[in-house]
């Protein structure tokens, strides 16, 4: 098999030559880049051959998927895949697979970083330092508030475990509930539920049509005064219109690391120019541990799928 890394890994050479050298030893062919495919065609011309593609978080078309006639296996070296053309992989009976798990105390990490820099007034903090006179800035600790953790996959484990390090009741919504988590002394509630009573709001969902908008203008207007929203997830499962409007009317406070588009961001987009939040350059994931992480689960799912293996699966029939 043909077996093609589209854009770079960000790890170490010896890792990708590495793992090329054992790939030819097992008699298939790895062709790799160095550098950013620049848009559809380069990204053709790489992949025109390949019977496997390992792709970062670029966008994968629709035209490209549909004119990779080899193509039988796309290996996403991210957790979410709603930068590639999902109707296209159906079509065209590709096999999906994600990198699941390799950033998950990268965004946890965040997360807590994002809530206590919100909650210390670092934005405030800092423009305090260079302005002619002092003033103060009384912060507030995490340490025994309430979080509602949206969504209890790996991701949102995780947070909770750091989350009791830091003595917090947790509430959970998820679609499925799992014993491993209420075990942990977590209790699931409803949406309502969870919104209104929470200090702290930290989504853990991934975009799709389910999910698009899932905090609109009801769910946002439903959380406490000066409750604290942290997005790690994915920027259009929230209304960001209308959370810049509660921010600016110091409604909410939030910490923001997503958006409804790549950074950089518009001059003109909402969230750029909003009051009461911190925002982070989608830098979530991006750890040097997180990517040597999804290096190794990505070289993972080929060496599984080539022995017959299907490991990480991203079921798109369920979605």
């Amino acid at each position: 098999m043909k077996i093609t890394l589209v854009n770079p890994l960000e790890v170490k050479d010896e890792i990708i030559v590495e793992n090329k050298e054992k790939l030819e030893e097992l008699g298939h062919e790895f062709e790799y880049y160095d550098s950013l495919a620049k848009d559809d065609d380069e990204t053709l011309e790489r992949l025109k051959d390949s019977d496997i593609a390992i792709i970062t978080n670029k966008p994968l078309s629709a035209n490209v998927i549909d004119n990779c006639k080899n193509l039988e296996m796309i290996d996403v070296a991210f957790t979410g895949v709603d930068y590639v053309d999902l109707d296209a992989v159906k079509k065209n009976g590709i096999t999906l697979l994600n990198a699941s798990g390799y950033s998950d105390d990268s965004v946890a990490e965040l997360v807590i970083g994002l809530t206590i820099g919100v909650m210390r007034k670092f934005n405030e903090n800092r423009e305090n330092i260079f302005k002619g006179e002092s003033y103060p800035l009384m912060g507030e600790t995490l340490k025994g508030k309430k979080i509602g953790v949206i969504g209890t996959g790996n991701i949102g484990i995780k947070l909770i475990e750091i989350l009791k390090a830091f003595d917090c009741e947790v509430l959970a919504y998820s679609r499925t509930e799992k014993d491993s988590v209420k075990e942990m002394g977590v209790s699931y509630v409803d949406l309502d539920t969870l919104l209104k009573e929470s200090d702290v709001v930290s989504l853990h969902i991934p975009n799709n049509k389910e999910t698009k908008g899932f905090l609109g203008k009801d769910e946002l207007d439903k959380m406490k005064e000066n409750a604290i929203l942290i997005n790690c997830a994915r920027g259009p499962v929230v209304d960001n219109d209308y959370l810049a409007k509660l921010l600016n009317d110091d409604k909410l406070r939030a910490g923001i690391d997503v958006f409804d588009m790549e950074p950089p961001l518009p001059k003109d987009y909402p969230l750029r120019n909003a009051k009461n939040t911190i925002l982070t350059n989608h830098v979530a994931f991006y750890t040097k541990e997180a990517m040597e992480n999804r290096s190794e689960i990505v070289f993972d799912n080929i060496y599984q799928y080539l022995d017959g293996n299907i490991i990480n699966e991203i079921k798109l029939w369920l979605m």
